[in-house]
């Protein structure tokens, strides 16, 4: 990985949809989730001096498998944020930013009216985010989504693309033999 900045996230739904059936793990277990959040923390800090918060938690049983600062400056906000993204990414299967895209509005702000009466969410609204950073952990051959990656702290298509950046480099390593488990 290089030490130029994040890259451009893509600008439509298929685009996002088919990094994600790119993004399938062939496993996933606690040491993976270390690997891919250390990468992630590292990507993060040669690529923005903004800080950010890196989460990886299970999907059945909530537990955190990682969870850091990328430098000083975080705030309690990124872990409501945190929250927020990885129960998008529950309830409905995909990365956030493919939950924006595929709602009808121009802005993020229309988009969330949009997403707030089509699902009836009501007062619930404020469980769930639609901005860019959540990202469904797949393993190949096990159906569902079995855990959530959140990177809060950067402009939403940078916590998305980040990520995806990681994973397909984290993907290209494990199928060369570079990193085993």
């Amino acid at each position: 990985m290089s030490n130029a900045g994040i890259r451009k996230a893509p600008e439509t739904l298929e685009a996002v949809a088919e990094q994600e059936r790119r993004c399938v793990f062939p496993f996933f277990t606690s040491e993976t989730a270390w690997t891919v959040g250390t990468l992630l923390r590292n990507r993060l800090r040669e690529a923005s001096p903004r800080p950010a918060v890196v989460n990886i938690t299970l999907a059945n049983t909530n537990q955190l498998l990682f969870h850091c600062a990328t430098r000083p400056g975080t705030l309690a906000d990124n872990d409501t944020w945190v929250a927020r993204k990885r129960a998008t990414v529950l309830r409905w299967g995909v990365s956030t930013l493919q939950k924006n895209y595929s709602l009808a509005g121009s802005t993020t702000a229309q988009k969330e009216v949009t997403f707030a009466a089509k699902f009836q969410l009501g007062e619930r609204v404020g469980q769930y985010a639609i901005h860019g950073g959540g990202f469904p952990i797949r393993v190949k051959g096990v159906e569902g989504v079995v855990g959530v990656i959140v990177v809060s702290g950067l402009t939403m298509e940078e916590d998305h693309e980040v990520i995806v950046e990681v994973l397909e480099d984290y993907l290209r390593k494990v199928e060369s033999g570079e990193i085993k488990e």
